[in-house]
């Protein structure tokens, strides 16, 4: 739930930190060389998850398996800090992918939710902008945008317009020591069952089909391929569930019974994602949800490794980009917290990974957006970034002649939530209660301690504070913040 400043609008943010600067060597890899240009118009290959947390990924140090995305991890670039920019609604995705396909910032793009249909027929969607330039569009899967996908793709296939339906007793749950009505495996339930093959196979299945198509073309192709998983219900077959024995599952190190601020942050009890589990929290009841949401991560890895699988087979690996993401992250657990609905790095980071023709593996550390993707795309394809495309290109980070477009990282949630990061540093406010949090993200990045009491910090607030005033000119956001901190204005 975060935006970015232009570092063109402030000094630069690399000489601020050591956290978000481009990294030269993780666990051996280097940092991007140059890349080389594809000799023809290359492919575009999006692989979308939804409710994926950065931490999610076995490569990062997760206890979950994922051997395909992390194969996508050593073969190509890790942007480490990538972050979705914010949401009006307690249904973050829907933000995030309108963001994703229009390329505006959270305000500007919730402005138009109501005008998609205007703006349809002006080309501003993503797969309009490729099919312009002479790609071959495709879609499947979860897309959540009112104008309709197929009217905007070639070919859009099994589109899903928001979550797999949940019954009542996938809510409340598990209660230690009560038999738990709900299992993953159980496709009477429906959800991801329904239709009698479960939709990240479905998806796996749309994916190795379109590319046998499209081997058969001259036109290059853009592919986006968004996966329902790992969104609850977390369902799977029952032979990835006992690979997570739960006496395994670790519980994470920032878990609490209950988060004191959950009502006047907009995550009360009543919130959706935060009636899955069972209040207050227990560690059994997070291990088992960890359980079920590593369960279905597995199992969405091993479709991408088909499709991932099917475009070597084709012939065709080697003039296409693949990039991986996803909408946003999950707390399921952190904090005392289930949901997205928070502006803790578990809700608001997300993997992205970048591969293909010329990229050097590495990892880079500087800040950006998971919506930079779309930007990226259109350079790749020769398309020069339209006015009203908000978010940045990754290309001249991975070609090596830029550290990043950003300097700082804003937040925002409704008008209850909004956030800040600068340096090492994030500021967290609450304007309900006029509550004011700050982490030092560098030596704490569970975000645990919160400094904000401590006089000492009181300048670095101050500070803080000022650089969120100006974001807010940047982006557009209208909260009077002032009015509630006149304090931290001074």
């Amino acid at each position: 739930m975060v935006a970015y400043r232009n570092k063109m609008n402030r000094r630069n943010f690399m000489k601020l930190s050591g956290l978000f600067t481009a990294s030269l060597a993780v666990s051996g890899c280097s940092a991007p060389a140059l890349m080389e240009k594809p000799k023809l118009r290359p492919n575009i290959l999006f692989l979308f998850a939804d409710d994926q947390a950065y931490e999610a990924i076995h490569a990062f140090g997760s206890e979950v398996e994922t051997p395909n995305l992390d194969k996508l991890v050593k073969n190509g670039v890790t942007f480490t800090h990538a972050y979705n920019q914010g949401a009006w609604h307690g249904a973050v995705c829907v933000a995030s992918r309108l963001m994703l396909n229009t390329g505006r910032f959270v305000w500007n793009a919730h402005a138009i939710e109501d005008k998609q249909g205007k703006e349809k027929a002006a080309g501003h969607f993503w797969s309009q902008y490729m099919k312009q330039a002479g790609y071959d569009t495709y879609f499947s899967g979860k897309w959540h945008v009112r104008t309709k996908a197929n009217e905007i793709f070639d070919v859009a296939k099994n589109v899903r317009p928001g979550m797999p339906r949940t019954v009542k007793e996938s809510y409340n749950r598990p209660h230690e020591g009560q038999p738990d009505p709900w299992k993953p495996w159980d496709k009477s339930i429906g959800g991801f069952w329904k239709g009698g093959k479960h939709w990240s196979e479905v998806l796996g299945d749309d994916g190795i089909e379109f590319l046998g198509q499209a081997a058969q073309k001259d036109d290059p192709f853009f592919m986006y391929l968004a996966f329902n998983a790992p969104h609850d219900p977390r369902q799977s077959p029952k032979e990835y569930v006992d690979r997570y024995p739960l006496d395994e599952v670790e519980v994470p190190e920032n878990f609490l019974p209950e988060y004191p601020y959950k009502d006047a942050m907009g995550c009360p009890k009543s919130l959706r994602d935060e009636k899955l589990g069972p209040f207050p929290r227990t560690e059994y009841s997070v291990k088992v949800h960890r359980q079920e949401y590593y369960a279905i991560i597995t199992h969405m890895d091993e479709q991408i490794g088909q499709i991932l699988d099917e475009l070597e087979k084709q012939g065709m690996q080697d003039n296409t980009y693949i990039f991986f993401t996803a909408d946003h992250g999950l707390s399921v657990g952190h904090h005392g917290l289930f949901g997205k609905q928070n502006m803790y790095d578990h809700s608001v980071r997300v993997p992205l990974m970048v591969a293909g023709p010329g990229i050097q593996p590495g990892t880079v550390e500087s800040p950006v957006y998971l919506q930079d993707i779309m930007p990226t795309t259109l350079e790749l394809a020769g398309v020069q970034k339209p006015a009203q495309v908000q978010f940045e290109s990754l290309l001249p980070v991975l070609q090596g002649r830029s550290n990043g477009a950003y300097d700082a990282v804003y937040g925002g949630y409704m008008n209850l939530q909004r956030m800040v990061i600068e340096g090492n540093y994030k500021l967290i406010l609450y304007p309900k209660i006029q509550k004011v949090r700050l982490y030092n993200l560098k030596k704490d990045p569970e975000e645990m301690k919160d400094l904000a009491e401590e006089k000492k910090y009181a300048k670095t607030i101050k500070n803080l504070f000022a650089t969120l005033l100006e974001l807010q000119k940047e982006t557009g956001d209208s909260l009077d913040l002032k009015s509630v901190y006149p304090e931290l204005c001074s």
